[in-house]
C-alpha cells in the first residue's frame, strides 16, 4: 500500500451491509470525484465493514480488517466519511469503524489531527439527514479533524442511486464539491509538513 509522493491519498469509509445502498454509491461517486482529481483513493465499505469484529472485542487483537483500516488512516491525507442516518443518528457499522481510529491515539499523528474530512449522510427523510451530518461532525471534531465546509444530506428516498449512478445532479455536485473540499486540504497539509 505505497502511497505516491505525489497523489494525495483519500479513503472512503462507510456504506451499511449491502454493498448496492444510496450510501456506498454515494460515496463511490464521491471517491471517483477525487480520483479524477489526481488522488490515490480507497474504499472501505460494506465488505470490509462487515467483517470488522466489534471494536476491541477480541483479546487476540485486531484482526486483519483492523489492521487494514488502521494503516489506511494512518497513510490517509484525507478521509470522506459516509453513514445512513439510523434513528435520527451515524449507524453502529460505521461507528464502530471510527472507533478503530483510537489505534492511532500514540502516533505522531493522532486521530485525525489536522485532516480534511468531508461527510455524506443518507437517509429516507431530511430529518435524520441532518443530524447524522451533525453527529459525524461532532465525531470529527472529537478526533482532531477537520470537517469540510460542506457535508452532502441526501434524502435517498426517492431512489435516486441506481447501479453506481446518482440521477440528481445536484447531489452529484455536492458530492464532487466535497472530494475538492478534501483534496484541497489535504494539499494544504502537505504544505505545512
Amino acid at each position: 500500500m505505497a502511497k505516491s509522493e505525489d497523489r494525495p491519498f483519500i479513503l472512503g469509509i462507510g456504506g451499511t451491509t449491502n454493498p448496492d445502498s444510496s450510501t456506498e454509491q454515494a460515496l463511490a461517486i464521491a471517491l471517483k470525484a477525487a480520483s479524477d482529481a489526481g488522488a490515490e483513493t480507497q474504499l472501505f465499505g460494506s465488505e470490509k465493514l462487515c467483517a470488522l469484529p466489534h471494536y476491541l472485542s477480541d483479546p487476540a487483537g485486531l484482526n486483519e480488517t483492523g489492521k487494514y483500516l488502521v494503516d489506511a488512516v494512518r497513510r490517509a491525507d484525507g478521509i470522506i466519511l459516509a453513514s445512513p442516518g439510523y434513528h435520527g443518528t451515524i449507524s453502529g457499522l460505521v461507528k464502530n469503524a471510527v472507533d478503530y481510529i483510537e489505534e492511532t491515539a500514540a502516533d505522531e499523528r493522532v486521530y485525525l489531527d489536522g485532516l480534511p474530512v468531508g461527510l455524506i449522510a443518507t437517509a429516507y427523510g431530511w430529518q435524520a439527514t441532518g443530524s447524522t451530518l451533525a453527529a459525524m461532525r461532532s465525531i470529527v471534531h472529537a478526533l482532531r479533524g477537520w470537517p469540510t465546509p460542506l457535508g452532502v444530506g441526501i434524502n435517498a428516498s426517492g431512489g435516486i442511486f441506481r447501479g453506481g449512478v446518482c440521477a440528481d445532479e445536484g447531489v452529484n455536485t455536492q458530492l464532487r464539491i466535497v472530494a475538492e473540499q478534501v483534496m484541497r486540504g489535504s494539499h494544504r497539509r502537505e504544505l505545512n509538513e
